[in-house]
């Protein structure tokens, strides 16, 4: 049963066009031949060790529902989870200090759905304290005893990533102190040095005794102290998304090659076991694995993510390093679009109407308008058919008694509520309008 507060923010979701933050297994179809093995990777990574996936698809088949799902079934495992979508200006991936800031302020709990860094921080210490207080050492109100054992043991829990990462551990060794001394904001100031925030005031540094930023060289340091710090929280680890990876084959050539460089160094690096606890998983459209302005541009990394997709999509082996996803059938779409009926009906008090007057008929019929005004491209459909079906159906069935969507309703589709791929689906109905290159 869901809750009325969770149906809520996913429906708000469809009527915007988004896809959901939670929820997702509500509205998941066709994803069922990757949950065993996906259950079964996370399982290792659980265990200590790390993993990798690249999902590929058209756009419009769902990666980043799919990346989205993926992360909600981790949490349910106990996982923190992050998002970052690759971006030349917000998330250049060859700056490896900005993908570690994004990661940090996109970091998400079962418990905390957003910003959950400091959560996360303050959590490690209470676990710290418990540990202590568990050996049974210390006397009733021993706050400096407390203090100084938590620091020790924080010592022994960091101390091969001190090696590679000493200014993690001095920041977390001065947040500690700033907490106890009640310098709220100093540890504030360096909790967001940990996370990788620039422009930190330069006393807090002068505080911790480190220096700098968090740049392209510390970050990923700063990554297996994130780990460390996860893994002694309780957390079975940490599934970190680089959606749109894509975008790459848009940038200018130094920087994709560099770009490039750092998803390779990435790959192997997680292959190696550098990052006990991480799943990695990046999204991209079959152009960015196979064309050669995307991974086929530095053989290594060709050479890691290759997959033969030529046989038969019902054989594709989902273990595989790179999966593929088939995208939106009619089928699909009708059956993703019951689903919303059912789950807005569950928590309207016009359930029978709904129902009624949205059955299973009516919906395959909108779903074959909305096919046939984007070109018949099922693909690029899911988004604008729910949207429609949510804000423009339900919600009138809903409210207004005398509403019938059959009679009162028409579908159109306005150029501004379209996204670009929407757009050109549209746009290619009629040969004649195809725009080819010069």
């Amino acid at each position: 049963m869901i809750s009325p507060q969770r149906r809520a923010d996913l429906l708000d979701a469809l009527r915007r066009g988004t896809v959901p933050r939670n929820g997702l297994e509500l509205l998941a179809v066709g994803l069922g031949r990757f949950e065993g093995v996906l259950e079964e990777e996370l399982s290792r990574v659980r265990a200590g060790g790390s993993g990798f996936k690249a999902v590929r698809g058209e756009y419009g088949s769902g990666k980043t529902f799919f990346a989205r799902w993926l992360q909600e079934r981790a949490r349910k495992l106990g996982f923190a989870t992050s998002e970052v979508q690759v971006s030349e200006t917000e998330t250049p991936l060859h700056q490896l200090g900005t993908v570690y800031r994004r990661l940090v302020e996109r970091l998400a709990t079962d418990d905390v759905p957003e910003a959950a860094f400091r959560s996360v921080i303050d959590g490690w210490f209470f676990a710290l304290e418990q540990d202590v207080l568990a050996e049974g050492q210390l006397e009733p109100g021993d706050n400096e005893g407390l203090l100084e054992a938590t620091a020790g043991l924080m010592e022994k829990r960091l101390s091969a990533i001190s090696r590679t990462a000493p200014a993690f551990a001095a920041a977390l060794r001065a947040y500690r102190r700033a907490l106890a001394d009640g310098e709220t904001e100093m540890a504030e100031g360096l909790v967001a040095w940990l996370a990788g925030q620039p422009n930190v005031a330069a006393k807090v540094k002068r505080y911790a005794f480190v220096k700098g930023e968090v740049d392209h060289f510390t970050a990923m340091g700063f990554l297996q102290g994130l780990l460390v710090v996860l893994r002694d929280s309780g957390f079975s680890g940490l599934v970190f998304v680089l959606d749109e990876v894509e975008t790459l084959q848009r940038m200018r050539g130094d920087v994709r090659d560099k770009a490039l460089n750092a998803l390779r160094q990435l790959v192997d690096e997680v292959d190696g076991g550098r990052y006990p606890g991480l799943y990695l998983a990046v999204t991209g459209t079959p152009a960015f694995y196979d064309g050669p302005m995307g991974a086929h541009r530095l053989a290594p990394l060709a050479q890691r993510l290759h997959v033969d997709f030529s046989g038969e999509a019902r054989f594709d082996n989902p273990r595989a390093v790179q999966i593929r996803l088939q995208g939106f059938s009619r089928a699909l779409l009708e059956e993703v679009g019951r689903k919303v009926r059912d789950l807005f009906a569950e928590g309207a008090a016009t359930e029978a109407r709904v129902r009624v007057l949205a059955d299973d008929d009516y919906l395959a019929s909108l779903a074959a308008a909305v096919t046939g005004e984007l070109g018949g491209k099922v693909g690029v459909v899911p988004r604008i058919f729910l949207k429609k079906l949510v804000a423009e159906v339900l919600d009138r069935v809903d409210q207004f008694p005398d509403f019938d969507p059959r009679r009162d309703y028409r579908l159109t589709l306005a150029e501004a509520e379209l996204t670009r791929q929407e757009r050109s689906a549209r746009a290619a109905r009629d040969p004649d309008e195809i725009e080819l290159p010069a």
